[in-house]
């Protein structure tokens, strides 16, 4: 896979203090949950709730077994490209959620208050500069530091427990505290967005989600090569504006750009705003 670098030092973003909290909000809602809302239709598409917890559970179970005890069970399949790494991950990840539907929703609770606090433990025990197990593939990192590992394993839990909640109507984690390190990583992955858009330097793409949850994200073309920076010293050539509550479902795949166009504000350069709808930052 072409085009991989390190997660760079200079940003990193500080999720494991949020495990914790996440995790029991997630254990207060699924206790909420009533015999239909196990079985409703979530963002995930081809996922009722109940799947998504399981898929959940399964995080917490390879976490434990794979990260924190070293033990991989089966060897994976050749992999010669990013899309086999992908099918790969899809496959068992189907896997697992077809096998979880002989659990009942009970039996899901008492899995995940078994293994919640443990996996956060684990991710608490994580030295931050240290090189992580795995890379972030979807940033365009070959090899990743635990920071950047976290905050992506933060941005799973965050995006499913979300799903969740918009299937069963219950509002709870759109906060700052909780959204704006998620979708922060989210965009570690827009210079691997943009590795094959070639422009001259100082071109400058900006995104804006939009209200209190939200921020600013500001690219630009440094040295023939895409940067995230800071603070611009200059008007971008595009400008793309989002919802919050649109961002986390673009960026995760559980919507495409031409679903929602018309709801997403496009400013200046239309080549270079569009390229920034294609980010997507999961294993998709």
């Amino acid at each position: 896979m072409p085009n991989k670098r390190k997660s760079s030092p200079a940003q990193p973003i500080r999720v494991s203090h949020l495990f914790r909290p996440l995790d029991e909000a997630l254990m207060k809602l699924l206790a909420s949950l009533n015999d239909d809302d196990w079985q409703k239709p979530t963002p995930a598409k081809l996922w009722k709730v109940k799947d998504v917890v399981a898929h959940l559970l399964d995080g917490n179970l390879r976490t434990l077994s794979i990260q924190r005890d070293g033990y991989f069970g089966e060897a994976p399949p050749p992999i010669k490209a990013y899309e086999d790494l992908v099918g790969w991950l899809n496959q068992l990840n189907a896997d697992w959620v077809r096998a979880s539907k002989r659990l009942s929703p009970g039996v899901l609770q008492l899995l995940h208050q078994a293994t919640g606090a443990p996996t956060c433990a684990y991710y608490e025990s994580l030295d931050p500069w240290q090189e992580a197990i795995f890379a972030v593939d979807w940033a365009g990192e070959s090899k990743s530091y635990n920071w950047m590992h976290l905050a992506r394993e933060y941005t799973e839990k965050w995006h499913h427990q979300q799903q969740i909640r918009e299937a069963v109507d219950k509002p709870g984690i759109m906060t700052r505290d909780f959204f704006f390190p998620m979708i922060a990583t989210y965009f570690m992955a827009l210079p691997h967005t943009f590795r094959d858009i070639t422009a001259p330097d100082g071109k400058l793409v900006t995104t804006i989600v939009s209200g209190k949850v939200g921020g600013q994200w500001h690219l630009e073309r440094q040295n023939s090569q895409w940067m995230l920076t800071d603070k611009p010293d200059r008007e971008p050539d595009a400008v793309v504006k989002i919802a919050p509550e649109l961002a986390w479902k673009l960026f995760s795949k559980n919507v495409r750009p031409d679903e929602i166009k018309d709801q997403i504000k496009v400013v200046g350069d239309k080549m270079l705003a569009t390229q920034v709808l294609q980010m997507v930052s999961v294993m998709a």
